[in-house]
């Protein structure tokens, strides 16, 4: 999500691909605001005419080199961050279950890091309210279901 989106006149579609493999999550560090420095989904804003799945997808593409292939919608929910009185960032953040295809996570574009990071070692990173909100909205399906999320 890039700072052409910061101060926005309105809201801002966003996604963000939640990844499982072997026991553990996809994330990346992100190396821009908002969230700079902090652990999330790989995601970024829609793209005029792209569909919230291939948005997903992309964005895991550009910010990882990971392919998935999108699964279904988990998760929708605000992200509004103020600055005084004035709105400076709002995104409509739509959480896409993706599974996992192919390919080894290498950071790319805004991300500082890339990693699939076991669920047990999350703790040892500084992850995102809003990306932890969604992980256990994800984890408790997962375990509701009996879904497998992938490899």
């Amino acid at each position: 999500m890039s700072s052409r989106n910061e101060f926005p006149t309105h809201p801002v579609p966003a996604v963000g691909a939640v990844v499982f493999r072997d026991g553990a999550v996809l994330l990346v560090k992100r190396g821009a605001d908002p969230n700079r420095g902090l652990w999330s989904f790989p995601g970024g804003a829609l793209e005029i005419g792209e569909t919230v799945e291939a948005a997903a997808a992309r964005e895991t593409l550009e910010e990882t080199r990971v392919d998935v292939r999108p699964v279904r919608v988990l998760d929708v929910r605000d992200f509004i961050q103020l600055e005084g009185r004035q709105v400076r960032w709002h995104y409509v953040l739509i959480e896409v279950l993706c599974e996992y295809v192919r390919g080894e996570p290498f950071p790319a574009t805004d991300a500082a890091n890339a990693r699939f990071i076991p669920l047990r070692e999350l703790g040892e990173y500084k992850v995102a309210p809003t990306a932890l909100e969604v992980l256990r909205t994800a984890l408790a399906a997962r375990i509701a279901s009996s879904e497998t999320f992938g490899p």
